[in-house]
């Protein structure tokens, strides 16, 4: 169990952490968000010792091992076998399988294993230190944007790692639906300190809003009884009679804790700019094929036409053609074959994966996307920025100094700032968060004309594509249906991520079925009386949430009336029942844990069978 203990840090003038305190309990898997900026990154570094606090303690326990992945290492064997093997400790030295088996995993095949480390792409060399991490076998994983560069299977082979990972995880990831199909609990940097729930994402930020609800009542309350109290004082401190009334008022002033008014995180919120058209048919494709050089094809004779209102998702492991795809129906590549044909009122834009490199260093953030549209008013195109979360003096940062993630909002913002019906989008959501993910999904279902997106987004895939092309070992397939639809009758080939290892011959059918039987029968008893409890908890804290919710509406009634008697008994009885709240989430932590131990491992010993 690692504990962090009124921890402050600050950096300059900016105050990241205020009084932070975490408990990280045995088996959690966390996920960590917070806007960029916030300090996910930095309290990484604080548990890593890599940065130290201002004040308060950090304790972790002796022979306790945490692991990270490094973004950048470099390579010093000939061999990928070689190099990975390094990880190893002198105990495993020879036990090069475990290393083997988890570079299979993340899409390394057999004859890779002989290959210089330096001759795979970023994306692969990310996987190597990934690899390298992972067979040290630590007791948590601090991991910081690992999807970045990973393609939907790898995504889909980590995913069912870290859910079988037996210690604990902290886990940073822009990609939502990651996050929640892997972590047990969700904790957010707010406000300069951590809020923990078990639960996903989506609970947790239901629950922030609430809090922020009752708080912003509270704050409301407050600030009319000080107005109250401040008025009084000014009316009645210069009268004999009632001079020691208003300094009793001053004193109950002085003992206020004051709330200060509630701080928000700027937050993308868009729509794309859509001009009409009177076409349904928005783009046909027949027969395009493409190929750097006639022995190499990537793709060939593809056909498919979209309409307006349609989303087109092109999907596929790493270095297959998704984006040289795009670029070709884009018209920045030459096809070796094939038709492209819009209706003459189709205005497109692209967002590229190496467009950010064609804006204009010197130029600042509101000339870039006015150039984009020179028709536009600087009002609009100020409004455009502050859409962009380029609010005030920022819109006229130069570009030079922005951050990737910044430089993609600019993209966006020219794409904004154009009247277009048709969107080529390549990983939009590279360099975004989480909230800012959110919106630009929200804007592309809202989209009134059509969208072609490359994504490795499982969740993105799912909420806006209506149809796929999907790029497999022999080139690229048109399907017509969504995500789901092609989980359910293609799927991905996860035998080209996975050795097939020797073992021992199965047991027939009939033995297999009787034994999978005997183990669910023996989970379902030892699972039965704590998934009973675990309902029984959570009805508990519901009901005691639901008492508490009255007991606010109640304290903000006597905190009007002045009434000072019974603010005080409100106040013990809120103070006993947050307490009581606060033990059984404890114990739901605690017995929550010890199912999902249970489930894990039952779960194995039947995937073994």
């Amino acid at each position: 169990m690692i504990q962090l203990i009124n921890i402050n840090k600050n950096f300059a003038s900016q105050e990241l952490f205020s009084n932070l305190n975490l408990k990280l309990n045995k088996g959690n898997r966390t996920g960590l968000v917070g806007r960029n900026g916030s300090g996910k990154s930095t309290l990484f570094k604080m548990i890593l010792e890599e940065e130290t606090a201002d004040s308060g303690d950090i304790i972790i326990p002796k022979n306790y091992k945490i692991g990270t992945l490094k973004q950048h290492l470099t390579f010093s064997e000939k061999t990928l076998r070689e190099e990975a093997a390094l990880a190893l400790d002198e105990e495993m030295q020879y036990d090069v399988y475990r290393v083997e088996k988890i570079l299979f995993g993340l899409g390394f095949v057999q004859e890779d294993l002989e290959k210089d480390p330096l001759s795979f792409s970023g994306g692969f060399q990310i996987r190597i230190n990934l690899a390298k991490l992972l067979v040290t076998e630590p007791n948590l994983l601090l991991l910081d944007e690992p999807t970045n560069y990973l393609d939907i299977v790898s995504l889909r082979w980590l995913k069912n790692f870290l859910r079988s990972f037996p210690g604990e995880l902290i886990l940073i990831t822009h990609n939502r639906d990651f996050m929640d199909s892997v972590c047990t609990h969700t904790m957010g940097i707010v406000r300069k300190n951590i809020e923990v729930i078990a639960g996903n994402t989506h609970k947790f930020y239901e629950q922030l809003s609430l809090n922020d609800e009752l708080y912003a009542k509270q704050k409301i309350a407050q600030d009319k009884k000080v107005k109250e109290l401040e008025e009084f004082i000014a009316k009645n401190k210069a009268r004999a009679s009632t001079a020691s009334l208003a300094q009793s008022k001053v004193k109950q002033l002085e003992k206020m804790d004051l709330m200060n008014d509630l701080a928000f995180d700027n937050t993308l919120a868009f729509d794309f700019n859509f001009k009409e058209t009177p076409s349904k048919v928005m783009l046909e494709v027949e027969d395009l094929s493409f190929g750097y050089t006639p022995e190499n094809i990537l793709f060939k004779d593809i056909s498919f036409s979209i309409k307006r209102g349609e989303c087109i998702g092109i999907i596929g492991k790493n270095g297959k053609g998704k984006s040289t795809l795009l670029n070709t129906i884009a018209g920045e590549l030459k096809a070796l074959c094939g038709t492209i044909t819009s209706h003459p009122s189709v205005e497109f834009a692209h967002f590229g994966q190496t467009n950010i490199a064609r804006l204009h260093e010197k130029s600042s953030v509101s000339d870039e996307i006015h150039s984009a549209n020179t028709k536009l008013s600087t009002q609009v195109i100020r409004s455009i920025c502050g859409a962009m979360m380029f609010s005030g003096d920022n819109a006229d940062k130069k570009v030079s100094l922005l951050s990737g993630g910044e430089k993609s909002r600019v993209m966006l913002g020219q794409i904004l700032a154009r009247e277009v019906n048709l969107l080529f989008l390549d990983e939009p959501t590279n360099h975004l968060d989480m909230e800012s993910i959110e919106a630009l999904t929200e804007a592309i279902q809202n989209f009134e004309g059509a969208v072609m997106i490359v994504t490795h987004s499982e969740e993105m895939l799912r909420r806006v594509c209506d149809r796929l092309i999907i790029f497999a070992k022999d080139g690229a397939d048109y399907f017509n249906g969504g995500y789901d639809d092609f989980l359910s009758k293609i799927g991905w080939e996860e035998d080209e991520l996975e050795v097939k290892e020797k073992s021992a011959p199965k047991s027939n059918n009939k033995e297999s079925k009787k034994l999978k039987a005997e183990l669910t029968r023996e989970r379902n008893k030892l699972t039965s009386p704590l998934k009973k409890r675990v309902e029984k908890l959570e009805d508990s804290i519901m009901k005691l949430e639901e008492e508490l919710s009255v007991h606010h509406e109640k304290l903000i009634v006597a905190s009007n009336s002045g009434d000072s008697a019974t603010l005080i008994e409100l106040s013990k009885t809120v103070s006993l029942v947050e307490s009581k709240v606060e033990e059984l989430f404890e114990e739901l932590e605690e017995v929550q844990g010890e199912l999902d131990t249970i489930l894990l491992e039952y779960e194995i010993k039947i995937d073994e069978i």
